[in-house]
């Protein structure tokens, strides 16, 4: 693909993109809030209903990795076409589905044909866009990526309070169709290019690490964790696929996983650093809808828009950071960017349940800022030194190490929560004596500690504390892991050695 192309055909290419990318970063998180809804619908139970996110999950995560071989053996274009029309066309039929085993099997496809979205819109952006174009071309894209998950649960609420559950499916119709229309007019043909080679066993050993480790996040909470035998067996799988993957990966003279890939030292700098973000990222937005339904009683919608100006305030520093990265080194841009969700994570930490919605707005925008301004300069460096035939290969990777972050992210946030949690409760309830004045004087309205109605009163406060003070040891661990990871942004080679370095290749 070349760079040298019209401003009406990039500018068709950028929204088409874009609405490819919206479409499936929002499916990462629309649907949480109306699993409720579902599960009435679909007749399934609680533990049941969690299969919707698991086949959904465990099947994109899969996918995304081969993204970078099918591109070379069918054509970015011919790819790009297949998957939104199969997304589009799955999406339809989960909103559609009539029983539990439909839904899993429809979100299972939707899965699979929506891994490869993300990755090839990046791919296109960067061939599309001359080098020095690169930082906002990544902004447009940026904005996709990192607005869906923040905005889903807003629409998602939304829709099922005004519609129904249903619509958080139809919703991506409209967005499918216009990206295929628009792609399928801005992208170039396919032109012949050698076959690669597939290493099938090598693929196999991957997609059964990542679907094992997927497994065992997911349902490790609801399992009690190495207390089940279920989560030991997907624990082992993990590590035995894991090791015979890394084995096969630097025996094999064709690895499905190239290691020339690991020899850029900006490319794998990138890798952890994204899995940092995508720990922030979707750890927060996990933790922070059911404090405010559980712990402040906030219904669905207002939750969602009390989190929305996270969205603002990443577009807001997307907008900005697309202009400044031309001029500013990209590695300060992400410092400051790491520095401010610290402090937007400090901020949280400093909640309680009597917290007003300035404090709420205030510290998700601050945290809106901060993430905006690492992941756009984080795009555009990790692959300033990939030369263009391996861009493929580097964005599936990269989106599939952002995943998995932001699953261990999740699992570990709530598995720390519930410990935590567990244990200030044990704690207050120490406190829970005749003689405790200030107890005596809470519970005084409702006839006093010896009254039942009384220790219905305390035991439903002590659960509500203790789950805050859960909420808040999370925020504080998450602060200290971003401002560790900060100072590993300067492995990153500086501009200069990046604009004197080798110029990508663009495609043909």
């Amino acid at each position: 693909m070349s760079t040298t192309m019209s401003a009406a055909q990039r500018g068709l290419l950028t929204v088409s993109v874009m609405a490819a990318t919206l479409m499936q970063a929002l499916d990462s998180t629309i649907a949480n809030v109306a699993l409720p809804h579902m599960q009435g619908s679909l007749g399934a139970a609680s533990d049941q209903i969690s299969w919707v996110l698991t086949s959904y999950m465990v099947a994109a995560a899969i996918a995304t990795a081969p993204t970078g071989y099918l591109a070379a053996r069918f054509g970015l274009k011919r790819l790009f076409l297949v998957a939104i029309t199969g997304f589009t066309i799955t999406s339809m039929l989960c909103g559609v589905a009539a029983t539990l085993p439909q839904m899993v099997l429809f979100r299972l496809l939707q899965g699979l044909c929506g891994a490869a979205l993300v990755p090839l819109s990046q791919v296109v952006l960067l061939n599309s866009y001359p080098k020095e174009q690169h930082g906002s071309a990544m902004a447009l894209w940026g904005m996709g990526v990192m607005l869906g998950p923040i905005l889903g649960p807003t629409l998602g609420g939304w829709l099922t309070e005004v519609y129904n559950w249903r619509w958080v499916f139809y919703i991506n119709v409209p967005f499918g169709v216009l990206a295929f229309l628009g792609l399928s007019a801005g992208l170039p043909n396919d032109q012949e290019a050698p076959q690669p080679r597939l290493d099938l066993f090598g693929f196999a050993l991957l997609s059964l690490t990542i679907a094992a480790l997927q497994l065992m996040l997911d349902r490790g909470e609801t399992k009690d964790w190495f207390e089940s035998t279920e989560i030991l067996i997907y624990a082992g799988l993990t590590l035995l696929a894991l090791y015979l993957f890394l084995v096969h990966t630097v025996t094999t003279p064709h690895p499905f996983v190239p290691l020339r890939l690991f020899a850029d030292r900006n490319f794998v700098s990138g890798l952890v650093m994204v899995a940092v973000m995508g720990v922030v990222l979707f750890a927060t937005s996990a933790l922070l809808p059911p404090f405010l339904q559980n712990l402040r009683g906030f219904p669905v919608i207002t939750t969602g828009l009390a989190v929305a100006p996270r969205g603002a305030g990443t577009m807001l520093a997307m907008f900005a950071v697309g202009r400044l990265i031309r001029h500013v080194d990209s590695r300060w841009l992400m410092f400051v960017g790491m520095l401010l969700t610290a402090y937007s994570l400090h901020w949280m930490a400093g909640y309680t349940l009597d917290v007003p919605i300035s404090g709420l707005v205030g510290a998700c925008v601050l945290q809106g800022l901060g993430i905006g301004l690492v992941f756009v300069p984080l795009s555009t460096i990790t692959f300033a030194t990939l030369i263009a035939q391996d861009r493929a290969d580097g964005a599936a990777l990269f989106s599939l190490v952002r995943n998995v972050g932001s699953s261990i992210g999740i699992a570990a946030a709530f598995a720390y929560q519930t410990r935590m949690t567990t244990t200030n409760h044990a704690y207050l309830a120490e406190h829970v004596t005749p003689f405790n004045p200030a107890l005596a004087q809470y519970v005084n309205a409702s006839g006093g500690i010896e009254s039942s109605l009384g220790l219905v009163d305390v035991a439903a406060e002590l659960q509500r504390q203790a789950g805050m003070l859960g909420t808040i040891a999370d925020f504080k661990v998450m602060m200290w892991g971003v401002l560790i990871a900060a100072p590993l942004l300067f492995l990153f080679r500086r501009p200069l050695e990046l604009t004197t370095s080798r110029e990508p290749a663009a495609l043909d």
